[in-house]
């Protein structure tokens, strides 16, 4: 039986990343027409396809998933799995939106230039989804060798 007490080593990363990105969700919640046509640009710039949607819609979008994402992490009864996979999928799509736009990295590099520093630091949340997908393997291979 699993208990509270053998997640304890996820409650850190589950707080901080779900406070950061649930905070950055409320942040977009209500956001004017010129704070939406900057995010929606920048985001089209990296995704074209993103181009299709209204400025307001897509930061909508943006912020629900976001608020949804941060939650389901910060709910400790929400199974690693779920919430690494969520975090990991959203934590991808910044990772691409950091690769693919121009300026935010060094030429040939991956290291960012400092316009980009704002947008690499969102490899922590890759990482952080990604120990937890691992985690809910090694339980799901434990509890099978049993």
């Amino acid at each position: 039986m699993l208990l509270l007490r053998d997640l304890a080593h996820q409650a850190p990363l589950r707080l901080a990343a779900g406070a950061f990105v649930l905070n950055s969700g409320l942040e977009k919640r209500g956001a004017d027409e010129v704070t939406a046509k900057a995010y929606h640009g920048q985001a089209s710039t990296a995704y074209p396809f993103l181009g299709e949607m209204e400025p307001k819609q897509f930061l909508r979008l943006l912020s629900t998933a976001e608020i949804a994402i941060g939650s389901v992490l910060l709910f400790p009864l929400v199974p690693e799995g779920v919430a690494g996979l969520a975090l990991t999928g959203f934590a991808a799509g910044l990772v691409g939106f950091y690769l693919r736009t121009p300026g935010l990295r060094r030429d040939g590099s991956l290291r960012p230039t400092e316009a980009g520093v704002p947008l690499a630091k969102d490899t922590w949340l890759l990482g952080i989804g990604l120990s937890l997908l691992a985690d809910d393997v090694v339980r799901g291979f434990l509890r099978m060798r049993r």
